[in-house]
């Protein structure tokens, strides 16, 4: 996988964390301001069920019950506005009501509308078995007594109690429906917003890895190369000034430099992408340019290539960079009494090899360190990018040897066939 298409995947994952946002106005205005007030939604609730109850039981007609029908709806609208807190107690307390409201007052008043957004507010709270026993509970309660009340219907229409009864059976399918659908959806949308930052999270763990290796790179090179530099400038500072001077003038070149990496990293943290660029820089004429610099910080190094050259990807190119630069660094910090330091840089068809090695005496030993300890770690993964590997050790004859095999991406192999 090339970087361009692990930065793509990562834009991917930080896009995720809009999902809020997306989803939300997916739900309308008025879904939205609702869901962000429940309390108003649930005073809604209340008002509909008066609104649909209250009429049967104060609006003169003949046979009209007394005022006392109205108190059962009142206190079910009463015990309705903590459907959100506590549905199936609610659910309860409504069934416990129902019977008592239709029974005597000849079924003019009746809290059934309540039951119906009772059994909603339980079936969107919990499982589909608790739903299913609500909706049992509710037709014990309130569809049953129907049966039983007399003068119900006109004796010539006999029929009318049961599909009286039906009707009441179907809304109450209604709403465990609604509710069951709206649970799944709620939970469907927990499950997204979870990947989203889930994948936010990795988002930016990859991306702060990525960072964390361009800050490793920049200061463990520079200040291994700027701390030999200054050892040779102290060592030859009697004796050839003037070589003294040309140490010392790459030493500034050399800070300056990595004052210029760090701002580029850092700018990118502080002002966003639009401040500095994300792309690597141009590496194809800096290798010369970096080995030059080992040179001077006293790396006796002998450069072999073989094959075409690098294809023409600046960030396969800035990863080629930054292996030999790891590997340069690590031998002008550890290695001892080296005389010679080889690169090989070679390309056979999609793959391309790298081998440092040094012929220092015996194996690189652990001294205290001026990097963070996670250079050969940092290898490893701009090498897996690119389907390669890196693997690392003492060689036959003492000294150390790094070698890396890189995969050229797709891309490129494309182009250059063509």
């Amino acid at each position: 996988m090339s970087e361009k298409a692990l930065v793509k995947e990562t834009s991917e994952r930080t896009a995720a964390v809009s999902f809020t946002e997306i989803n939300a106005r997916r739900l309308g205005p008025i879904r939205r301001y609702f869901r962000s007030h429940p309390r108003m939604m649930d005073a809604v609730v209340v008002f509909l069920f008066l609104l649909a109850s209250l009429p049967n039981v104060v609006l003169p007609v003949e046979g009209a019950p007394g005022w006392w029908a109205a108190l059962p709806i009142c206190a079910a609208a009463l015990v309705l506005f903590f459907r959100r807190i506590t549905p199936r107690t609610v659910l309860v307390a409504l069934c416990v009501i129902e019977p008592v409201a239709l029974l005597y007052s000849d079924a003019r008043s009746t809290v059934g509308i309540g039951i119906w957004f009772a059994l909603y507010a339980v079936s969107v709270a919990f499982q589909l078995r608790t739903a299913i026993g609500a909706f049992a509970l509710a037709l014990v309660a309130s569809v049953l007594p129907l049966a039983f009340i007399p003068d119900i219907v006109p004796g010539e229409a006999p029929y009318l109690v049961w599909v009286i009864m039906g009707f009441a059976v179907m809304w109450y399918v209604v709403a465990v429906g609604v509710g069951v659908t709206i649970r799944r959806e709620r939970l469907h949308e927990n499950e997204l917003r979870e990947w989203a930052e889930r994948n936010a999270e990795l988002a930016s763990a990859n991306e702060r890895n990525r960072i964390a290796r361009e800050m490793h790179d920049v200061v463990a090179h520079s200040l291994s190369v700027m701390i030999a530099l200054s050892d040779g400038a102290a060592v030859v500072m009697k004796r050839d000034q003037d070589r003294a001077r040309d140490v010392l003038s790459e030493l500034s070149a050399t800070g300056r430099t990595a004052l210029a990496d760090m701002r580029r990293v850092l700018g990118v943290l502080r002002e966003g992408p639009d401040s500095a660029p994300l792309a690597p820089l141009p590496a194809g004429g800096s290798l010369a340019g970096l080995l030059e610099g080992f040179r001077a910080a006293g790396l006796p190094i002998r450069v072999q290539l073989s094959g075409p050259g690098l294809p023409e990807d600046a960030a396969f190119q800035m990863t080629i960079h930054r292996i030999i630069q790891e590997s340069l660094t690590n031998v002008l910090r550890y290695a001892k009494a080296v005389t010679t330091v080889d690169v090989l840089i070679a390309r056979l068809g999609s793959t391309v090899r790298v081998r440092v090695s040094d012929d220092g005496r015996g194996a690189m030993e652990p001294v205290p360190s001026v990097g963070t300890g996670q250079g050969i770690a940092g290898m490893r993964e701009r090498a897996a990018i690119y389907g390669g590997t890196v693997t690392c050790g003492p060689g036959p004859s003492g000294g150390w040897i790094v070698t890396a095999e890189l995969q050229i991406p797709q891309e490129n192999r494309q182009e250059k066939s063509a």
